[in-house]
């Protein structure tokens, strides 16, 4: 299948998600796009320790409203709403540097916890690819576990809509467990699909706790896109390296989870022939693991993990 190129720029940019937004690139399903991306701020260099403004690309001060720096859309021969896009996460590498920051404004997070007042901290981080480290300036190392925050499609109505939070046609979703190796299942909204990506995580924490991850630019993103017609559990799931995943999303965790969890149910029914919901959810409870995906966005999240050696055939 062949593979196309992106790069970050003028054209390919854009910090919104819109069904009236042109596309910048027509592929098949099955082909491969190669890319690098912006971290999330849209930045040219890494944040600055004496508080100085850092360079960002230009067209960010030409945006209605604040948003992820994306690239794309991408528009898939034969989308149609109905269908499910299937994200291949082949490789995913970070840039050079990385940022976390915590508290300096009125977060619900840094509400409870008492942070609001007195600016950001900001953290700075040097990343390593090759060995999938990171150290920050004051000399902590961690291991990285590189995953994009930011991608899907458009919702079905007009307009230009906010990156802030994630729907089930994708968005801000913030999983730390869609890695290389993963495959996201999305549904398609819209004609086409018009999909985007971007916001690198170098890496991230059940929670997203500090309203932020390691945020990264990436240095290099494979993914192959691809169309079907089915999924072993309802839209937006993900089959990982380590296991399914299902996703809710709410203003309310407690509703997100409730949605994430009906999810894999159905996956369980699916997957294992079962013969009720009751007897899959009495499954559940001794195998699936529920993980609060994040908190930081206005629409939070939660999925439900099932690993692949969770149940053994008989």
């Amino acid at each position: 299948m062949p593979t196309h190129q992106l790069k970050p720029d003028a054209y390919t940019l854009h910090g919104d998600y819109s069904l009236e937004r042109e596309p910048v690139l027509r592929i098949q399903s099955g082909d491969t796009i190669e890319a690098e991306t912006f971290d999330a701020g849209w930045g040219l260099e890494a944040p600055h320790l004496d508080g100085t403004p850092r360079l960002r690309h230009p067209k960010v001060h030409e945006l209605a409203q604040w948003g992820h720096a994306l690239i794309g859309p991408i528009w898939i021969e034969g989308a149609k709403p109905g269908m499910t896009l299937v994200v291949h996460f082949e490789e995913l590498l970070p840039g050079a540097y990385g940022f976390t920051y915590a508290g300096g404004f009125a977060h619900r997070i840094h509400q409870h916890l008492g942070l609001v007042e007195g600016g950001e901290e900001l953290m700075l981080w040097s990343l390593d690819a090759g060995k999938m480290t990171g150290t920050n300036h004051f000399g902590h190392q961690i291991k990285l576990k590189p995953f994009l925050g930011n991608l899907g499609m458009p919702p079905p109505e007009s307009g230009h809509h906010s990156t802030l939070s994630p729907s089930i046609w994708g968005g801000n979703i913030d999983c730390r467990e869609l890695v290389a190796g993963t495959r996201l299942y999305l549904p398609v909204p819209v004609e086409g699909a018009l999909f985007s990506f971007g916001d690198g995580h170098a890496a991230q924490g059940h929670g997203e706790v500090s309203v932020n991850a390691l945020e990264c630019p990436m240095s290099y993103v494979r993914l192959g896109l691809e169309l079907s017609d089915t999924s072993s559990a309802p839209p937006p799931c993900a089959w990982t390296p380590a296991g399914w995943l299902t996703f809710g999303f709410h203003t309310d965790l407690e509703q997100a989870t409730y949605i994430a969890l009906d999810s894999i149910v159905s996956l369980l029914m699916s997957n294992y022939s079962l013969p009720s919901r009751k007897q899959a959810l009495a499954l559940a409870t001794a195998v699936v693991d529920l993980h609060i995906t994040q908190i930081a966005n206005p629409v939070m999240g939660v999925h439900a993990f099932l690993p692949h050696d969770a149940l053994e055939a008989t």
